[in-house]
């Protein structure tokens, strides 16, 4: 939903954020520095403009505003812990306990999460062999109990499955949770759209990239129709995931594999939160999957993300059959109607050709008991998502309402209706006083007599009342 904040700053403020946020490389609309005549009125005013504008920018950028920095330069009061010592507090605890692991180096900003935290680590004994430990606290879609979600957790290292990225260690208590797996110097499908180093931070990596290029489209076919058979196992599986974007999706050798599964058993809100909460047809964590994977065609079609959402038109793309694909998905009619299956998107003719060679067969057994209570968090999940998108409806209604009221074109209207009522009430008491007149006369005379006889005063006619 829509947040407004009012932000007490002083000019310094913006200008440390600004000096911040430069290594996203994207060009920002700070307005300059003045050293003279910085009080006048006319200045002021001036700068609170262009100041707005540069907000109206970051909070409008999808990766700017998940950022850290800018959510505690807008909210301060609730961004004031510091994660990085949190998860070193609860890592150093977990190296105490299996002391044959070893941090190498904190791994600084690499992902877009305020409240989780990585770092590169080895094993003592294979000193060459680099490892990734992603540390993560509890997200407001946390529903399984604590001994639910301890056991789906560690049950994360003993899923196998082509197209899902390798769990080496994983356990959760009732705070966070602690997963290790091996680190791919290759890095994400993300890094290989944008051409980015994997240990470099997010905003650096993501924002502005130099060079913008599509995938070829035998690896968009390939790659998607990987992504798509992970999704149908996990959907015929009854694990929820709603996690998926291309920077979830690891690259090895020829396979695209999942990433952080153990996101949605933790709570984390979604990456593309911020997208589906605005369209009610998108309400089940299938139809979240679905929607998310268009975002990510279009990002492996296109070189970037869609400018916004739903798309209206779309850039020519290797193949029609791409551009079938993401209007079955981001397009309006989409929106309005709903996501295809996962099954409806494996039949089109985009991925129904695509030969998958990998003969690893997936193991996932997941205990009947916990399989009940992934299901009862799901539907608890999608309660609390059905629930906000009804909020963001009626704000939005309240706000078109309102902007409506307060139109040019409308406060226009309203007066011309004002002048017919105020007419409309002039003519009824003009009638009325006539109308005493002639009761008057009449009762008087004992006989009636015409409202026209020249003993009582002539009615105004309802020609000359049009023109009150």
């Amino acid at each position: 939903m829509e947040n407004s904040w009012q932000i007490v700053r002083r000019y310094s403020d913006f200008d440390l954020l600004n000096n911040s946020l430069q290594i996203s490389a994207l060009s920002l609309p700070l307005p300059p520095k003045k050293l003279i005549g910085n009080m006048e009125r006319e200045f002021i005013a001036e700068r609170q403009k262009g100041l707005q504008s540069y907000l109206d920018v970051i909070t409008t950028n999808h990766i700017l505003s998940n950022c850290e920095l800018v959510k505690k330069f807008l909210d301060p009061n609730n961004y004031s812990v510091n994660y990085t010592e949190i998860a070193l507090q609860h890592v150093s605890m977990f190296f105490r306990s299996e002391p044959k692991w070893e941090v190498v180096e904190p791994l600084k900003d690499i992902g877009w999460r305020i409240r989780k935290k990585y770092f590169l680590m080895k094993i003592k004994n294979q000193p060459k062999e680099r490892l990734m430990l992603s540390w993560a606290d509890l997200g407001p879609d946390k529903f399984l109990s604590d001994k639910e979600l301890q056991c789906a957790v560690k049950l994360l290292s003993a899923c196998s499955h082509p197209y899902i990225y390798k769990v080496t260690f994983a356990t959760a208590n009732e705070s966070s949770a602690l997963v290790i797996r091996p680190f791919n110097e290759k890095g994400t499908l993300k890094d290989l759209i944008y051409k980015a180093k994997p240990k470099e931070p997010f905003l650096k990596k993501y924002c502005n990239p130099k060079k913008i290029q599509g995938l070829e489209l035998q690896q968009i076919k390939t790659f998607g129709r990987q992504i798509l058979e992970v999704l149908k196992f996990l959907h015929e599986k009854g694990f929820p995931y709603g996690h998926l974007h291309s920077a979830n999706v690891m690259l090895d050798g020829d396979a695209c594999k999942l990433l952080d599964l153990e996101n949605a058993l933790l709570g984390l809100p979604s990456f593309y939160r911020s997208y589906f909460s605005q369209f009610r047809k998108i309400n089940t964590l299938e139809s979240i999957d679905v929607h998310c994977f268009g975002h990510l065609l279009y990002e492996m079609t296109y070189g970037r993300p869609p400018d916004s959402i739903p798309v209206d038109s779309f850039p020519p793309a290797p193949s029609l059959s791409v551009v079938s694909v993401l209007e079955s998905i981001l397009s309006c009619d989409a929106m309005k109607n709903g996501m295809p299956t996962v099954s409806r998107l494996l039949q089109m003719p985009l991925f129904s050709d695509v030969l998958l060679t990998n003969s690893e067969k997936p193991q996932f057994k997941i205990p009947t008991k916990l399989r009940e209570a992934l299901k009862i968090a799901k539907e608890c999940i999608e309660k609390r998502l059905t629930e906000e998108q009804k909020l963001i409806h009626q704000h939005r209604r309240l706000t078109r309402a309102q902007s409506h009221h307060g139109s040019e074109e409308e406060k226009k209207r309203r007066k011309i209706l004002a002048r017919k009522k105020s007419k409309r009430s002039t003519f009824e008491s003009g009638e009325e006083h006539s109308a005493k007149y002639s009761n008057s006369n009449n009762s008087g005379s004992g006989a009636s007599s015409p409202l026209t006889s020249p003993s009582s005063p002539t009615p105004p006619s309802t020609a000359e009342h049009a023109s009150f």
